[in-house]
């Protein structure tokens, strides 16, 4: 019996990566790379081939300039990775933001940014793609989500609204595509080690962080044939115990 290396073992999949140039999308960019991926990296501002530790190959697409709440910018994204690669067997959506304020102190607008940014952005993506997916025969989607989304905190509505409703999105797509054979996830990371945090933080006990590179190895799993035993999950991925 033979089988596939462990940097052979998503050679046969092309996965959209969004927000390709933060921490968390670097991340898995090189993850799903260094296993054998064909990979379409996709930023909006920032240009995605940037990075030592960027893949270099013809396995590897990167994009910037595209704003993924907007439908047709999304299209052309999949389409962008059709014309590349031929198919398109998963989506890794990476883009989000954080903001928070106590309801009625200003948070309308706050509201429709994280319903953009978090939400409309998961549902417009998974619209774009799932096209490409039912006609490779299989594949997946990973969404990243939040623990806020299951319960909120105080200062959390805006936030934790656009996060719960990428957890019921994904419900969704998971019920609805079960027989296409897509599975549709969402992860629940804890506190990410990144820059960013350790500054804002700075006395912070960082022992359970959670790193870029261990959620990578996850989703790794999760876009991997074998993956496709999870669907409609919202996987907690809390950090080291």
């Amino acid at each position: 019996m033979t089988g596939k290396g462990p940097q052979m073992r998503l050679q046969d999949e092309t996965v959209i990566v969004t927000g390709a140039s933060g921490n968390l999308g670097a991340a898995v960019v090189r993850r799903l790379a260094g296993d054998g991926a064909r990979v379409v990296a996709v930023d909006r501002s920032a240009d995605p081939t940037a990075g030592p530790d960027t893949p270099d190959s013809d396995r590897h697409l990167a994009l910037a300039g595209y704003d993924l709440s907007r439908p047709q910018e999304a299209e052309a994204v999949v389409a962008a990775a059709l014309a590349r690669f031929g198919r398109v067997t998963s989506l890794v959506n990476t883009v989000g933001g954080f903001r928070t304020g106590r309801v009625g102190d200003g948070t309308l607008d706050q509201w429709d940014l994280m319903m953009t940014l978090n939400a409309r952005v998961a549902l417009v993506t998974s619209a774009a793609v799932l096209p490409a997916i039912r006609a490779a025969g299989r594949g997946s989607l990973v969404h990243i989500a939040a623990a806020p989304g299951l319960k909120a905190g105080a200062g959390q509505a805006a936030y934790a609204a656009s996060k719960a409703a990428v957890i019921r999105l994904v419900e969704a797509i998971a019920a609805e595509h079960r027989s296409d054979r897509i599975s549709a996830n969402c992860i629940l990371p804890g506190t990410i080690d990144t820059p960013q945090n350790r500054a804002a933080m700075p006395d912070a006990m960082r022992d359970t962080w959670v790193t870029p590179d261990s959620i990578a190895a996850l989703i790794a799993f999760l876009v991997a044939p074998e993956g496709a035993v999870v669907t409609g999950a919202a996987i907690p991925a809390t950090g080291q115990v």
